[in-house]
């Protein structure tokens, strides 16, 4: 275990520049004992959020890492540089253009952001978390879920929508969450998923929806599951508006590992 010799915690968050994300970041600086780090791809934009969320938090505990998460090796290489404990990573970075594009390593971009940078991040964090331990991993999913076709996950052989792309990725979240608790459960790493509201924002606008909730309404699920005594222990489960709520996809174990297996394969 990695020595903590004060009752500080400390909280990555993915996509923290973004509406929900930085809404994420500064409720829990608000919180007393607590260090955020967002990680984002632009360190112009990364160093900007951090001094609005240091001025309007008063936490001066606030930093940030650059990595894009569509590149497994800029994943590794923030993994391999992170110093000290990691007691909650919350996954919440997404994109979802309108167009089918492909990352440099030529994975189509919505699935590598949304789906492999969750399964990157977690597989690659988790050695930190377990020295953490007891720590938890939040999954920024959503209600608005499903499509998933484990033969065509990069639209090789679909005609590509943005939508179908999303609802597929949120899917996919939902259902690796439920294979990574199973995974993690004896190292005392609670792995939860959930919805984060209907929010305004540039990925809501992508998708067509202007969203009816403010960033701030949208965090407020996955900052209770990073901070709340009252989810400890629960691992697995999925939530909406700071309910645990039946999963639909979670009883289909078969594609949950197959879905799986695939990604470890990337």
């Amino acid at each position: 275990m990695i020595e903590n010799h004060s009752k500080e915690r400390t909280v990555l968050v993915t996509g923290g520049t973004g509406a929900i994300g930085k809404a994420i970041a500064r409720l829990i600086a608000l919180k007393d004992n607590y260090k955020v780090v967002i990680l984002a791809r632009n360190a112009e934009k990364a160093k900007s959020t951090v001094v609005e969320l240091k001025t309007n938090t008063g936490n001066p505990n606030i930093s940030f890492v650059i990595a894009d998460l569509s590149n497994k090796m800029e994943i590794q290489k923030a993994a391999q540089e992170w110093t000290g404990p990691l007691h909650v990573l919350i996954n919440n970075a997404g994109t979802t253009p309108r167009q089918r594009l492909e990352t440099t390593t030529g994975i189509e971009m919505q699935f590598a952001t949304n789906v492999l940078g969750y399964f990157w991040m977690t597989q690659f964090f988790t050695p930190i978390l377990k020295q953490s331990a007891p720590s938890r991993i939040i999954n920024v999913a959503s209600y608005w879920a499903g499509n998933l076709e484990l033969d065509d996950l990069e639209f090789k052989h679909r005609n590509y929508d943005n939508g179908t792309a999303y609802r597929q990725s949120k899917q996919a979240n939902r259902m690796l969450t439920i294979a990574f608790a199973e995974r993690l459960k004896a190292s005392e790493i609670s792995v939860n998923a959930c919805h984060p509201g209907d929010v305004n924002s540039v990925l809501s606008k992508q998708l067509g929806f202007g969203g009816h909730e403010s960033p701030g309404q949208g965090a407020t699920t996955p900052v209770w599951l990073a901070t709340s005594d009252e989810v400890a222990g629960i691992t697995g489960s999925y939530f909406e508006h700071l309910h645990q709520t039946n999963c639909q996809f979670g009883g289909d174990k078969e594609s949950i590992e197959t879905l799986f297996r695939i990604c470890e394969k990337y």
